[in-house]
This record gives C-alpha cells, structure tokens and sequence, in this order.
C-alpha cells in the first residue's frame, strides 16, 4: 500500500496516530493544570520506564495541552555534558521572545530581562536579544551562580509574566535520570516551593525506572512532592486499538489473525507496535492487511529494530561491557542478580562494578532494587542472544 499514508511511526517521541492507554497520566496532567489556572496547587508529575514505552510522546502531548490554554512551555532533553542551566535558557529565551512586542506587560519586561540574563551566566556572546530597549527595567538576581537560586528566580519571573496573561508556565523534563545530584536538588527544590507559594509553574519529569529512586536520594521529600506514574506496556485491549485504529482512519482493515500475530510478538509495547504495524502496511498489497503480510511486517519489523533500536545501544558498550551484557541476557528481560554475573564470566565480583557502572551512565541497563540489574529497553536479551559475534 501507498506509503505516503502509512499511518504508523516508529521513532523517538514520534506521537502515534492513536495515543491510548495513557488516560490517566492525560487525565493528572490536566488536572494540574487546571488547579493552578484555579489558583490552587498542583503535584508535578513523574514519569517512569522503559524505553520505547511513549515516555516523551506523553510530554509532548503535555505540551500541547499547555500551549493550547496559552502557556509559557520548555520541553528540554537532559544529557551528559549539557548543563540544565543552559538547557533551560536556550528552550525558555526564544518562546518567551515571541511575545516581546512594544507595550508589553511589566512582569512580561522583567522576565524577558530576567532571561537575558540568565543566558549570559553561560553564553557570553551577547547575541541574543528580544529587541526591546529593556535599560529602564528592573533586574532580578539570576545570575548569583547558585543553580537552584537563579533558576527558582527566573522561573518566578517567567510565572509571574505568564499569570499576568492569564495563564502559566510548563517545565518538561525528558531523560531526567541523567540530571546531575545538584540539577536533582534544585529541580526538588523549586517544585516544592512552587507547590507551597500556589505558583503558575506545572512541571513533569520522565525517566528510567531508576526514576523515582534517583529523585528521592537527592532530595528525602521527592517521594512525597512527585506524583509518581508507571509507563509500562500497553493492556491488550489498549495495544489492540493502538495498532486497529490508525489503520482504520485510512479505510484499511487487519485481518483478525494479522492482527493477533502482530499484537502477540510486539508484547504491548508501544514502539514495537508502530515499527509492525508500519512494515505490515509496507508489505500489504490492499486491505485487509492478512496474516502473510504481518508475518513479512514482523520479520521486516525486527530486522529494522535489530539494525536500529537495539543496535546503536549495543554498539555503545566497550567489549568488557558486552561481555556483562551477554551474562545479563541469560535471565532475560527480567533482570539479574549481580551475583550470578562473576561465575558466569569467570572473574571476580569486583571486576564488574566499573563495567556496571559505566553500563548504568550509558543508559543501557539500570538498577531496579540493591543487588540486581535489568536491561533499559524491552527485548534485549533476545537480541543479545541473536548476535554471533563474540566482542
């Protein structure tokens, strides 16, 4: 079938046609942000799991939501190397720039000045301006050095702006395991006393399932300030309707065992579902998509995520790290017991802590509870055992 209107899309933080079996994260996040457009507070959200589960297609949507009642909104990716600080002033200057326009609001002109010089804590060029003359404005105290400080105030400023619109502001937070400890303390920090002082600030973060464990180590309130949500595999009737209905927008219909062919291999989970889904319509010649087309679609579908998904991250990992790797996938998607890893691979349980270690900053494998391990992505295990090479 025609290509052009395939309706499926793999991809990262790709939005899928038909967003299901997400209500009830749809549904918090609304009524945060309805309770603080009500003037009351409202609980930000954390997100956590496993890649490939739509982590970043829920902030996304977040977003959307926030824009579409007028609000202020930073989506930023956190990663080594890239400060948040910066992160943070890069996504907020060129939104917030968009409303500068002669005559603008007072708490507007503060926060527009406020950014500028935030920005210039870390970029020294002066290139960025609002085109403004903002002399005669007021400055707030940004640019102290202290983190959690600077942001607090700027984002107050940029609350304060957007409240005199009538509306708010949305800081949205992916991969925010990879935040540093201090990053951890300050984002706890401004979102506790955002909650305490009712501002207009809604904030969600999303993660690995180290998530929450990550959080509350850095700050001991996180597990009270944080609504906590699982994002794991879809429910069957979920994952059904998330493969039947975009088909279905385009006329195109899935024969009944094609459709349980390709919902039992993708195991409800999301990513999976759209990579099938899009290679079965590729090898479909009409409609119904049939049982022989979702067993190409299937085929077509691991090849794509064994050359892709699977194998960028398994090419990351350094041969003693593949070697820890290979010992983990005998357990399966399950997890291990860091106990059973040495005799496996012949050496000492303290010969393994820096490949584990270096495992975890990759993102390739995270620590569920004290002694075990357990791979970052669905389906690793089987594609480790898929692999021929020995590196």
């Amino acid at each position: 079938m025609d290509d052009a209107t395939n309706p499926y899309s793999p991809g990262a933080g790709r939005l899928p046609a038909a967003l299901v079996g997400r209500d009830a994260q749809i549904a918090a996040w609304d009524v945060a942000l309805r309770r603080l457009e009500g003037g009351r507070d409202a609980q930000p959200l954390a997100l956590y799991g496993l890649r490939g589960v739509g982590k970043t297609v829920l902030l996304t949507q977040f977003g959307d939501m926030a824009r579409a009642k007028g609000w202020l909104v930073g989506q930023v990716e956190a990663r080594a190397g890239a400060p948040i600080r910066q992160l943070i002033g890069d996504e907020f200057g060129p939104e917030l720039s968009r409303l500068a326009r002669p005559g603008a609001g007072a708490r507007l002109l503060q926060a527009l000045k406020s950014i500028l010089a935030f920005r210039a804590t870390y970029d020294s060029t002066g290139t960025w301006s609002v085109g403004l003359d903002l002399k005669d404005v007021p400055a707030s105290p940004v640019a102290t050095g202290s983190l959690e400080t600077d942001l607090r105030v700027l984002l107050q400023d940029l609350t304060a702006a957007m409240a005199e619109r009538g509306a708010g502001v949305a800081l949205l937070i992916d991969e925010a395991q990879d935040l540093t400890a201090e990053e951890l303390v300050a984002l706890s920090a401004i979102a506790h006393r955002a909650t305490q002082h009712r501002d207009r600030l809604a904030v969600a973060v999303a993660g690995l399932p180290s998530l929450p464990r990550v959080l509350t180590e850095a700050k001991s309130y996180a597990e009270r300030l944080f609504n906590y949500q699982t994002i794991g595999a879809l429910a069957p009737q979920d994952a059904k309707q998330a493969l039947l209905a975009p088909a279905e927008a385009e006329d195109v219909a899935w024969a009944a065992e094609a459709a349980r062919h390709v919902l039992k291999m993708a195991g409800g989970y999301p990513y999976f579902l759209q990579q099938f889904g899009q290679e079965a319509w590729r090898a479909a010649a009409d409609s119904p998509i049939t049982l022989a087309d979702a067993r190409v679609g299937v085929a077509s579908g691991w090849h794509a995520l064994d050359t892709g998904f699977f194998r960028v991250r398994w090419e990351r990992a350094t041969r003693s790290e593949k070697a820890f790797l290979r010992a983990m996938s005998a357990d399966g998607d399950a997890g291990s017991a860091t106990a059973d890893l040495p005799p496996r691979l012949g050496v000492k349980p303290k010969s393994l802590s820096v490949a584990r270690g270096a495992l975890i900053a990759k993102g390739l494998i995270y620590s569920p509870d004290h002694g075990r391990v357990a791979f970052t992505v669905p389906g690793m295990a089987a594609f480790i055992e898929r692999q021929t090479d020995q590196e």
